[in-house]
This record gives C-alpha cells, structure tokens and sequence, in this order.
C-alpha cells in the first residue's frame, strides 16, 4: 500500500468509526459506496431505504429579484442554484422556464458550413472552454473547437478552416473531419 493510499483509507476507517442511528427504523448507519460516491446507509437495508450523504450541502433557497418581470409569464425572477451553477430564472417554474443568459455570445462574421442560414459564434462549455457553434441552435448542431475563418479546403473544397496555433507558428486546417488537412 502506496502512502497516497494509506491516507484515503484512513480517512475511510475513521468516518465508519463514528455511530449513527437511523431516524426512521432506530438501526445503525453505516458508510456504503456507489459511483457517486460514499453515502451513509441504514444496515438494516432492504427493509428500511433511509441515506443521507456523507456532506450535507449547503442548499441555496431562491432569492426574488424585486422590481425584475418575467418576459414569458409576467412573474418575478429569481436567483436560483442549478447542478452547473447559480443562474437566474423565473420564480413560477415549472410552468413558466424562462432562463436569463448571462451574456450574449460573441459573434464571428463567418457563415456556417452545415445550415447555411446562421453564424459560427463563440462559446463556453461548462469546463470554461471555448468552442464556436451554429447561432440556430438546436436546429442545426455544428460545432468546432478552434477559432473559424473563412476560406476554403484546396484538398476538399469545405467551405470553412480553422485557425491553429501550433509549435511552427500559425496555421490554417480544414474544418471537416474526415479531411482536416493543413492549408499551403
């Protein structure tokens, strides 16, 4: 056993050493694991379902914004905690799901390739990674990764290269997957 390992399993010993009884059937808890992670359980599972996580987390209870108005159904918003973030919303969800954008995204002159009709605009993904994506979605779903130009492909014709920065300095690549070569 590496020390790296000696010091989870450690922290594990000690979390199961503490005693807790089980509010709905009086049992001991005991610490169980799934994928999502370690959760305490009620020993006398089948027949008593009760757990609760490890860490309580902090749940943030949806503040009103005085004076805002839902542009949708006419109530107010409100700032609310979602699995990827505080956000603000209407506060007459599930009927109404307005959702305010925090910014607009960037915008690219250039023409998407897949629908014709939108522009390739800048992103964030929820990592914090930009990507470039069709302005008409979900009607059309093109993306890339790196930044769009206009040109066209001498190897295939698309109708649209990548700036790439690399080690040479940089440089131009088609767009297509199957194609993607590197532009003279």
């Amino acid at each position: 056993m590496s020390n790296d390992d000696s010091l989870f399993t450690h922290h594990e010993h000690a979390l199961e050493k503490e005693y807790e009884i089980c509010p709905e059937c009086g049992s001991e808890l005991v610490i169980k694991k799934s994928k999502a992670g370690a959760f305490f359980g009620c020993s006398s599972y089948p027949s008593c379902e009760y757990t609760r996580p490890v860490h309580e987390q902090e749940k943030m209870e949806a503040q009103t914004l005085p004076g805002s108005e839902c542009p949708e159904c006419g109530h107010e918003l409100a700032v609310k905690q979602g699995r990827y973030g505080m956000f603000i919303g209407c506060s007459n969800f599930p009927e109404c799901h307005h959702i305010e954008q925090e910014e607009q995204a960037s915008g690219t002159s250039v023409k998407c390739p897949s629908c014709k009709s939108g522009q390739l605009v800048e992103r964030q993904s929820r990592f914090g990674k930009t990507f470039y994506a069709c302005d008409s979605y979900p009607k059309c779903k093109f993306a890339v990764n790196h930044e769009p130009m206009e040109g066209q492909c001498i190897t295939c014709g698309f109708p649209l290269l990548l700036k790439r920065q690399m080690a040479a300095g940089e440089k131009l690549q088609c767009a297509q997957k199957k194609c993607s070569k590197f532009q003279p």
